[in-house]
Order: C-alpha cells, then sequence, then structure tokens
C-alpha cells in the first residue's frame, strides 16, 4: 500500500510516549517494510557519551518551566527523528506521534519538522480535535494522519480545515476507543462497559470520506490489533476500501523496544481483564491503563471522597475538623461516620477537589501531591491535576484535583526505571494476550523484523 509517498507493508508501529516508541524501535520497524513511528511528546535526546539527559526543570515559575519543557521536546523528537532514519537504512517510512493536547504542540511539531526536513514522512496527531495539523504538515511536505474515534469527528476536521490540505492527507487512523491502549476518544454518549463492533463505525468513516472524494485514501485500523487473520474480512473488502493496520502493544514486547525488563515481564503475565479503562487522567480523557499498585491508589482516593459545605446547609450539619489547619467543613451525618473511619485507618488529610468534595489521603500522599502540583511544568495545553492551561494566564480558572496525577512525571518515571507497581502502565486492552499466543511462548521476546515476519503469516 502507498503510504507518505512509498509503496509499504500496510503495517504500522504506534506512537507510544512518553519515550516509549523510539528512533530506534521506530526506525527498525521500517527497515522491516512497514511505517515506524516515533514518539515527539518529550522525546529522550542524548549527550556526547550517549546518555540520556535527564529532564530537569530549574526555571521558577511555571512559565519559565513550560519554556524548558518545549526546548527538551523539539531537541528530542529532533534526536529520535535522526535516530530512526539511520537504522531505518532508507526503507519503510518514518511517522512521527504528538498529541494536540500537550502542551504548546504547534511549536514543537514546527520545531522538530523545520530540523528535519527530508527524514520525517508523516505525522499522525490525536487526543483532541488537531484543526491545523492539515496546515503544518502541508507547509513541511509532510503527510498527516489525524486520529479519530468516530465519523464525527473527521467530518468536523475535514469542514473546518482539513479540506485546505488534502493533498497532504495520507489517511485517516480509526482508534477503538474501547480496545486501544493510552488516552482514548470515548464521547460523552458512548458507554465504557460496552464495546461497539468496529466495522460498522470504520464503515461509516469511510462512507463519510467518499463523500469528500476520499475513498481510497487509507484507513489505518488502530486498537484490538493482534493478529492479522482476526481480520481477514476487512483485507481487500470494497466496502471497506484500502485499510491498514497499526499495533501498540505487540510491539512493546521486541528487543528494541526502551521499556524495562520488568515492564516486558509482566506483560507475558497479564490476565484478560488487567487493562481497564479510567478516567483518572489530567487531561479528562478515558485511558486504559494496567491495573497496578498506582491505579488502585487513584481508586481508593476517589472512594474516599464526600460531598462538603462551608456552612451547615440542611442535611450538611455535622462539623467535620480535619487537616493541619483545623478546616471545619459541614458533612451529613453518614459521610461524617465514613470520614472518621478514614481518619482512623490514617486517611487524616482531607483534600478539596473542585467538585465541593473532600478527599482523603495520607499525610505523605498530600505533600506529594502538593509538591507535584507545585513543580507543574505546564506539559498539557489543560491539566486538571495543577489547573495549568496554555492561555494567558496560564489557569484553566478551577481548583488543581488531587483525584489525578501528574502524567509527565509518571509516565518519565516509568520508562527510565523498573518501578511497574507505583507508576502509570499503559496498554492496550489486548496485552493479555501476550500470556497465551506461542510466539511468546518460554518467555521469548522477538526483534521487532521478526514481529514484522510473524505478523505477515497471519499471526
Amino acid at each position: 500500500m502507498v503510504i507518505s509517498g512509498r509503496e509499504v507493508l500496510p503495517l504500522v508501529e504506534g506512537g507510544k510516549g512518553i519515550a516509549v516508541s523510539t528512533g530506534m524501535s521506530s526506525g527498525y520497524w521500517a527497515e522491516a517494510g512497514g511505517v515506524g513511528t516515533f514518539s515527539g511528546v518529550n522525546a529522550d535526546s542524548y549527550d556526547a557519551s550517549g546518555r540520556i539527559i535527564p529532564q530537569i526543570y530549574r526555571g521558577r515559575t511555571r512559565v519559565e518551566r513550560h519554556e524548558e519543557l518545549i526546548d527538551y521536546a523539539i531537541e528530542g523528537g529532533v534526536t529520535q527523528a535522526k535516530i530512526a532514519h539511520d537504522m531505518s537504512g532508507g526503507e519503510g517510512r518514518i511517522h512521527m506521534n504528538v498529541l494536540w493536547e500537550m502542551a504548546s504542540c504547534e511549536r514543537v511539531l514546527q520545531g522538530v519538522l523545520e530540523r528535519t526536513r527530508g527524514i520525517i514522512h508523516g505525522v499522525t496527531c490525536g487526543a483532541g480535535m488537531p484543526y491545523r495539523l492539515g496546515e503544518i504538515a502541508a507547509r513541511y511536505g509532510v503527510y498527516y494522519y489525524p486520529i479519530v474515534s468516530s465519523s464525527r469527528a473527521f467530518r468536523a476536521l475535514w469542514k473546518r480545515a482539513y479540506h485546505r490540505a488534502s493533498e497532504f492527507l495520507g489517511g485517516v487512523v480509526y482508534e477503538d476507543p474501547w480496545r486501544a491502549g493510552g488516552h482514548n476518544g470515548l464521547s460523552n454518549v458512548e458507554d465504557p462497559e460496552k464495546p461497539e463492533t468496529p466495522f460498522p463505525r470504520v464503515l461509516e468513516l469511510r462512507n463519510q470520506m467518499r463523500e469528500y472524494g476520499l475513498g481510497q485514501v487509507p484507513i489505518i485500523m488502530a486498537g484490538g490489533v493482534w493478529y492479522l487473520r482476526d481480520w481477514e474480512d476487512w483485507i481487500d473488502n470494497p466496502e471497506l476500501g484500502p485499510i491498514a493496520f497499526q499495533l501498540g502493544t505487540r510491539p512493546l514486547l521486541t528487543r528494541e523496544s526502551p521499556i524495562s525488563e520488568a515492564w516486558k515481564r509482566i506483560l507475558l503475565t497479564l490476565k484478560e481483564g488487567d487493562v481497564r479503562l479510567n478516567r483518572f487522567s489530567p487531561t479528562g480523557f478515558y485511558s486504559s491503563a494496567v491495573r497496578n499498585r498506582f491505579i488502585n491508589e487513584l481508586q481508593g482516593r476517589e472512594q474516599r471522597q464526600v460531598v462538603y459545605t462551608e456552612e451547615p446547609i440542611g442535611d450538611h450539619s455535622i462539623a467535620f475538623t480535619g487537616g493541619p489547619r483545623g478546616r471545619i467543613y459541614y458533612l451529613t451525618a453518614g459521610d461524617a461516620v465514613r470520614a472518621q473511619d478514614w481518619v482512623r485507618q490514617g486517611f487524616d488529610m482531607p483534600m478539596k477537589t473542585p467538585d465541593s468534595t473532600l478527599v482523603f489521603v495520607t499525610a505523605a500522599k498530600a505533600r506529594e501531591i502538593r509538591d507535584d502540583q507545585a513543580a507543574c511544568m505546564g506539559c498539557l495545553s489543560q491539566c486538571r491535576f495543577s489547573n495549568w492551561a496554555t492561555n494567558a494566564t496560564h489557569s484553566t480558572g478551577k481548583k488543581a484535583d488531587p483525584r489525578s496525577y501528574c502524567i509527565q512525571k509518571t509516565l518519565q518515571i516509568i520508562i527510565h526505571s523498573d518501578d511497574t507497581e507505583q507508576q502509570l502502565m499503559f496498554a492496550g486492552h489486548g496485552a493479555y494476550r501476550f500470556a497465551s499466543d506461542p510466539f511468546y511462548s518460554n518467555g521469548f521476546v522477538p526483534t521487532v523484523k521478526q514481529l514484522v515476519d510473524r505478523l505477515l503469516t497471519g499471526d
């Protein structure tokens, strides 16, 4: 299939940030004849000795740290693009993946593309509505691949912006919002507990594209792709038109994958249901992650939650004194009993949320939350955890939400350490298949080339 101007295998490596999809992994994927995708979300860069440069922030204000973050992101993106280009040996295609909701996405994207002309062939982008993606890609002569989860989202993008840069629309990535790893595009009218079959949704997207004269533009199916034999009725199906497949989870378990050996061992032992959708992310989106102590703590934090008032109103008549300053909150009688029970268990620090509730955490966790909020470097365009926003006031206008977490911190730690229990571990919902797939028996970890060759057999 022709993707980004060259005939390649219709196999796309899914982009995974932070620093999970690297120049090495994507370069070898391209060398194998497919489309390699490195993450442009705060990618790693290296010193003269080849050691990873730690992303340490020295600015005193959030705005100063935000500028440092942009510098790190551009330098890392350029570094990984060049590595991917070298590793590919001129084969396949190299794409860069960015998130529209990451802070100053446009600045980072343009900064990387400006310094990598002729090296990057395409840009994939999701997590939001990237209206200016086509305009930016066209300016640098690269193809663009918006990630959507419905035909409705693509229609909005096309009518508002993409019709003006149609010649550089390389494809549309349909990401299944119930099965994909990382952040998911579930809408408010879709039930996270009731997955829908992807075929009708993708067919609806194709019919929408045909209305715009895009019948031969590839759709890239992402989320839930494991064996290609499972998708046999999609391939060469005239109803669907050109279909390629994106794999994000299976490339985690390759020799070139930069994740820790501890993370790889966990992938081999997951059971069905160990990856669940949750809504703890500071982006406000649903996301799919491995259930571990990190997720369990967030779930417990949310469950230890009561509505409060600052004056006695109706049923909120029981005075509750909590926290180091001895502030008084008014709770219902039942919630006051629950709160006292949590305090006896050691969760004696109530923290206010933007929804006029209190969550109860330990003193150590409260200090960690406040320290992380104070250290914010503005990694998202809007962050509910720290209330940072990329706008004139640098604020969402809401209270910081202690029910969430610093996503930059935890993703940096998990990719650069063996800590897989206390950090966020994204994965697709099909990750449990590592344990039953005979390809991985006896703990076998393939090279990227071996994985691509295996995929081409249907397995």
